[in-house]
């Protein structure tokens, strides 16, 4: 079955709001449109059929209630599984000391279908227990019977003494059930996200729980004002250095770092503190794990995914998921829904969205910005028609919830409304500014950096679609990089970052440029703001996890609490910057308020001046040796203004150079292209915020 270009009649009057004013004789931008007609088209044509054939796209999406293992109210068993290319499918496990029996062996239904019912016991208990552990036996064309493990599995465990996952039947008594105690927060109207992975979370040399997450991080990252936490890697991966990229267990949350009860405690603290939980959720490809993954499931090489080459990813050595395929859509969808409904979950962050947009998964090819790119034959329309679909859905069910794109691209419409035509998407990444600052910092000094540039890249966005901002996020932290902090000072970090040490010019500029990165790219970068856990206070090194190749040590995959903690040492200078950075932000709430102007780029001087939120006005001196008094700064409101954030102030380790009782009051006279100027005396290598105080 195969999306058609045929659109549905409501699709002619889909007109998305940024290009309306574009369309003209140019031929392409006519293009363009029909394009977005024909996507929205097929969109609506699939909501057509799910409506149809399923009775809705609500209860289409709620096959995890039904598919899987269930425990019944008159405590009988009942499985529900799909497995077009079996020839039979059988249970076993722990209640029958793992035979293969025909009382255990599904009933084989229409569309690929099967099914199993096993009655309660004699005495009325329910016949398999909480925390057995089951197989599914396929029998393949090929007549052999092969173990899987569950795909609607809601906990899978690894014995110690074997390397592959098993299922373990989850069905825990009612007094273990972490029943949440608090409210979901209100939907922020803007994002200031904590990227977080629970494992690494420990300044010991182990993987982190759940529990320890909940205790020890969720307070500190209270403390610092951000809004909005995000969970890395945990949907199952059977390899844990992958990251949490190659998903084997879609409906199990992560077993290495605790039960499903500590998980749901885990998302209930956080809204406790007014912060929402974002999950990282992987629906562009799976793991090529056979045994306790979804690849090969039913003996054959398609079932969930493509055959054939179009269904492996050749770079990341995975599978890769037919859309067009009614169960596997079906699957994926209820995934998304068994998250919020079971853990309480406010959204998700999709990763790889560039890899499933396009034929070529976005290899071997840049992207300039040229509608072109996006709407010709490499563009993927049945991935997607499956993210308008899952945006959609989301947005449709539940009002609170947050969607981002991790996507590179910058595919046009990707975060506008689907009934737009676009993708549905609340925001994307904007990963071009974390390219930017590495660059920057493996290439050339800060001596030669150009202010022009970097000014370009920071506002180089689509209107109308909101940008998740960042410096660095885990990517930029894991083996063969390093953290900014790390690219900044290097091994001046092992002998210089005491407050007793002897002064280290390289030091110093680390900590006044790494002070400085972070507070452009909130200020002018995006809607949003992302920091990767331990890198607001200068984590040293890079992210390795144990692996053969560093002998399954843990010394780079932790989080060193103690260095920030420690008050002889400068850790604490940019954790104490980063606090006031983030409620700042919290009061003025500039990343809601649409991009303003900047009105000083000077790359002589190396200097950026630049306001938003009506109120706010941010001036950055690059410049590594020459301070300026008497600066003459355009002000686009007139009134008296104050310091509000000065990074060379002492508690952030700077010089303490600028008089934060001085007011600073504007004339009524133009200067570069504001209607207002004032005098500032702005330092060198330093950013201050005035803000109006009348």
């Amino acid at each position: 079955m195969s999306y058609t270009a045929v659109m549905a009649e409501d699709a002619t009057k889909v007109v998305v709001p940024q290009i309306e004013n574009l369309l003209s004789s140019d031929g392409y931008l006519r293009d363009f449109e029909k394009e977005i007609r024909r996507r929205y088209g097929c969109f609506q044509d699939l909501v057509k059929r799910i409506d149809e054939n399923e009775d809705g796209l609500e209860k289409f999406s709620r096959a995890y209630q039904k598919y899987g293992i269930h425990r019944g109210e008159d405590n009988s068993i009942n499985m529900f599984e799909w497995a077009p290319a079996a020839e039979a499918i059988y249970l076993r496990g722990d209640f029958n000391d793992w035979k293969i029996e025909e009382k255990y062996s599904f009933k084989k239904l229409d569309y690929g279908k099967w099914e199993l019912h096993i009655p309660p016991n004699a005495d009325g208990s329910c016949p398999i227990k909480h925390l057995c552990r089951l197989k599914l036996g396929i029998r393949t064309k090929s007549g052999e019977v092969v173990d899987r493990i569950c795909p609607w599995a809601s906990r899978v465990d690894r014995p110690k003494e074997v390397a592959i996952y098993e299922h373990v039947y989850w069905d825990p008594p009612q007094s273990e059930i972490y029943v949440p105690k608090h409210p979901r927060p209100f939907k922020p109207d803007r994002l200031r996200i904590y990227e977080s992975h629970v494992g690494i979370a420990s300044w010991e040399g182990k993987v982190a729980t759940y529990k320890e997450f909940t205790q020890n991080v969720i307070p500190r990252i209270a403390d610092l004002g951000y809004n909005a936490i995000q969970l890395m890697a945990v949907m199952e991966h059977a390899y844990y250095a992958s990251f949490g990229y190659q998903i084997t267990s879609f409906f199990a949350a992560s077993s290495r770092y605790g039960s499903p009860e500590d998980l749901k405690e885990l998302v209930d603290v956080a809204h406790s503190h007014g912060i929402v939980v974002l999950l990282d959720v992987v629906h562009s490809h799976a793991s090529k794990n056979v045994v306790d993954g979804l690849n090969l499931f039913d003996g054959s090489n398609a079932c969930f995914f493509h055959d054939g080459g179009r269904g492996t990813h050749d770079l990341w050595d995975s599978r890769l998921f037919n859309y067009t395929e009614w169960e596997v859509l079906r699957f994926l969808l209820s995934n998304l829904r068994y998250w919020i409904e079971q853990f309480s979950f406010d959204g998700f962050r999709f990763d790889g969205v560039t890899s499933m947009l396009y034929h070529t998964h976005g290899m071997g090819h840049g992207f300039t910005g040229h509608y072109m790119e996006y709407f010709g034959m490499n563009t993927d329309t049945e991935s997607l028609v499956y993210l308008m679909l899952a945006n959609y859905m989301l947005h449709s069910l539940y009002p609170f919830i947050i969607t981002i794109a991790e996507e590179v691209s910058g595919m046009p419409t990707l975060c506008r409304p689907v009934e737009e035509g676009g993708g549905g998407f609340d925001y994307r990444l904007a990963m071009a500014l974390p390219d930017m600052w590495i660059k920057y910092l493996k290439e050339s000094s800060d001596e030669d950096w150009k202010i022009g540039d970097m000014a370009h890249t920071l506002v180089n966005r689509r209107y109308g679609e909101k940008c998740i901002a960042y410096a660095e996020s885990h990517d930029q932290a894991l083996v063969g990089d390093k953290s900014l902090a790390f690219w900044l000072m290097d091994k001046e970090m092992y002998t210089h970052m005491s407050t007793i040490s002897e002064p280290n010019h390289i030091v110093d500029r680390g900590i006044a440029l790494h002070k400085m990165i972070r507070l452009i790219t909130i200020g002018l970068g995006g809607e949003g703001y992302l920091n990767f856990i331990g890198n607001e206070w200068g984590h040293p090194e890079w992210l390795d996890f144990p692996r053969v190749g560093n002998n399954e040590s843990f010394h780079y995959c932790r989080r060193q609490w103690n260095l920030v903690d420690d008050k002889v040492l400068k850790y604490q200078f940019l954790n104490n910057f980063d606090r006031d950075m983030i409620h700042l932000e919290q009061k003025y709430g500039w990343l809601s308020h649409s991009q303003n102007y900047v009105s000083c780029k000077h790359e002589g001087d190396k200097v950026m001046v630049f306001d938003r939120a009506d109120c706010l006005v941010f001036i950055f001196n690059f410049h590594h040796d020459k301070s300026y008094t008497d600066y003459k700064i355009g002000v686009g409101a007139p009134g008296r203004y104050r310091i509000v954030l000065d990074s060379d102030a002492e508690q952030y380790g700077g010089h303490k150079r600028l008089n934060h009782d001085t007011d600073f009051f504007t004339k009524d006279e133009p200067w570069n292209e504001r209607p207002h100027h004032t005098y500032v005396y702005i330092p060198s290598r330093v950013a201050i915020v005035l803000a109006k105080m009348d």
